[in-house]
């Protein structure tokens, strides 16, 4: 591996982190009830945070606590239930999606779908990812169209294997 994919690889692997502690943070804000900026202390402080991507931690952090409403607003039309009916964990890794989605436009669009089913398959329940699969798909035709018709049109040889960040 050159050093140039060495860096990326790591810089992969720290967004990887930032989105798994920002998932746990925004668990603590949705079912604790707790303020933003002190889940953000008490989050830095758990083992590991330091080889988390802290920037993208806290955008996803705040701009989820933030955004909060216009997320839900994003998500209920592709919802077959209604939100209350989500688990924690599915409604916190839709947010991070849809986050994801309309706010990181560097972030590729199957790069946020492989990573939120990831986190929805360590955390959540046991076909929560189909669900956040589902739901992040159609979100993405909605935020990302031209990307994702981009990517639809290219022959499935011709497309790499979706990297995780």
């Amino acid at each position: 591996m050159t050093d140039h994919n060495l860096r990326r690889a790591s810089a992969r692997a720290a967004r990887t982190r930032a989105r798994g502690f920002a998932l746990q943070a925004l668990y603590q804000f949705m079912v604790g009830g707790n303020p933003a900026d002190e889940v953000d202390s008490f989050t830095r402080d758990l083992s590991g945070f330091h080889k988390a991507d802290a920037v993208h931690f806290d955008a996803l952090l705040h701009g989820c606590a933030q955004h909060a409403a216009a997320l839900d607003a994003l998500i209920l039309p592709l919802l077959d239930r209604p939100l209350t009916e989500l688990s924690p964990i599915e409604h916190a890794v839709l947010w991070i999606g849809a986050y994801e989605l309309q706010h990181c436009i560097d972030i590729p669009w199957r790069v946020v779908l492989n990573e939120c089913i990831d986190l929805a398959k360590e955390f959540g329940g046991t076909d929560g990812h189909k669900y956040v699969n589902a739901v992040l798909n159609l979100l993405a035709l909605q935020l990302r169209a031209p990307e994702v018709e981009a990517d639809r049109k290219t022959p499935a040889t011709d497309i790499p294997p979706a990297a995780t960040e």
